[in-house]
C-alpha cells in the first residue's frame, strides 16, 4: 500500500518543490508516467506481489528505461521523463524490499 501511495506522493512532492508556478500540470504529466503499468495486463497473474516488475514487464525493461532517461534531456518531454524515472525507481525499490533484487533479468 505504501508503494502505491508513493507513486502519487513523490510526483506531487517533486511538482510542488520544483515546479511551483505550474505544479498542477507538472503533477499530471508526471502521473502520466504511471500508465506504463498497463503492461501488467499482459502478465498472468496481472499482479504478483513477489514478482519484480522491473526487467519483467515490457515497459519496465532496459530499452524502455533508457528511453525514459533520454526524455529527461528535452524540456518538452522532461516532466513525463521524470514521472517515468520515478516510477521505475519506486518499482525497483519495491523489488529490492520484496525479493532482495533490484530487477529481474
Amino acid at each position: 500500500m505504501i508503494h502505491l501511495a508513493l507513486h502519487v506522493l513523490l510526483p506531487l512532492a517533486v511538482a510542488a518543490a520544483f515546479f511551483r508556478n505550474r505544479w498542477r500540470s507538472a503533477f499530471v504529466w508526471m502521473m502520466a508516467g504511471m500508465l506504463i503499468d498497463l503492461d501488467h495486463l499482459l502478465a498472468t497473474p496481472i499482479y504478483d506481489p513477489l514478482r519484480c516488475s522491473v526487467g519483467f514487464h515490457p515497459l519496465h525493461q532496459w530499452p524502455a528505461i533508457i528511453l525514459y532517461l533520454v526524455l529527461l534531456a528535452f524540456p518538452k518531454t522532461r516532466l513525463l521523463g521524470i514521472g517515468l524515472v520515478i516510477h521505475i525507481a519506486l518499482d525497483s525499490m519495491d523489488c529490492r524490499i520484496n525479493t532482495g533484487v533490484w530487477m529481474t533479468g
